[in-house]
């Protein structure tokens, strides 16, 4: 396995947390309409978008598929 593949794999993983922490997040916060909840949540979200913005420009890199 090459650096860039294990890379690849961690981003992977860290974009599926911040997803799902995001919508754990939203969940809360609409139970009990604490407004910091919603920030987390939309921080979580854009997180998870930058990363993913991130890892597609991984494909080009090296060849990737």
């Amino acid at each position: 396995m090459t650096l860039l593949t294990a890379h690849r794999i961690l981003i992977g993983t860290a974009v599926v947390f911040f997803a799902f922490y995001a919508s754990w997040e939203f969940k809360r916060a609409r139970s009990s309409g604490a407004p910091a909840g919603y920030v987390r949540a939309a921080a979580s979200l854009a997180a998870a978008g930058g990363l993913g913005l991130y890892s597609l420009t991984l494909r080009h890199r090296n060849g990737g598929t």
